[in-house]
């Protein structure tokens, strides 16, 4: 396997850039490929699908690219509009091509639920969009309990942060060699990095302090139907 010189990341988030976990997801694993020497370039969902010249300018990208890297988040199971609309039109686009360059393909999935497997329909979906474009398949991350990232780069974001950056780091070292991701990174980025029962505690405490906020602390327990007839 050839080692790859360039890559494309497509962050699947429609949020301003520099606010999206994806962001900081994808945008570490380049930095890491960079200093492995690949030169790379960064497209958003949000701006790639809104017009056909920065559409053809993503496709134009992950032509000309050894590696395409897709970091999304999930909506209900699934992967958002938008990012769905941009891999249609990337698969329509090299279906139509002869002999379309070769390029392999990785996905990065995160979630708000804590366990990272409600990511496994969605990357599923990456997989068959991979063969369908005729994209290598080179492995694929989730990690579970994205919220807390934000935007905010990885290297900010403290200890919670830091099995994440090692499975990039593990995944960064074996794609620059031209290799899959890793198990073991796979295993490193799916890991909680607090448990059960300490997310379930945290969310209630967030869940309160949104009803005190919006006035409606008093009614978190409000059931106004439950004694409704049918």
């Amino acid at each position: 396997m050839n080692t790859p010189q360039t890559a494309t990341l497509l962050i699947g988030s429609a949020k301003p850039i520099g606010d999206s976990t994806s962001e900081a997801l994808g945008g570490y694993l380049m930095q890491r490929l960079a200093d492995y020497g690949l030169t790379g370039e960064t497209h958003h969902v949000a701006r790639a699908v809104r017009s056909e010249a920065r559409t053809a300018g993503l496709l134009a990208a992950v032509d000309r690219s050894d590696l395409f890297v897709l970091a999304f988040p999930l909506y209900v199971d699934s992967l958002p509009y938008l990012t769905v609309q941009a891999l249609e039109r990337i698969a329509a686009h090299r279906q139509a091509q002869e002999n379309a360059r070769p390029v392999r393909f990785v996905a990065i999935a995160n979630c708000g639920f804590p366990e990272a497997h409600h990511n496994d329909t969605a990357l599923a979906i990456c997989r068959q969009f991979a063969a369908a474009a005729g994209l290598e398949w080179t492995g694929r991350l989730s990690m579970g309990a994205g919220t807390p990232f934000g935007g905010k780069p990885l290297e900010e974001a403290g200890g919670m942060a830091r099995g994440v950056i090692a499975a990039l780091d593990l995944t960064a070292t074996a794609l620059a060699k031209g290799d899959t991701v890793p198990d073991e990174a796979v295993a490193i980025m799916a890991k909680p990095f607090m448990p059960i029962r300490g997310y379930t505690l945290m969310g209630g405490m967030g869940w309160r302090m949104e009803g005190w906020r919006n006035g409606v602390y008093r009614q978190l327990r409000a059931r106004p139907f439950a004694n409704q007839s049918d």
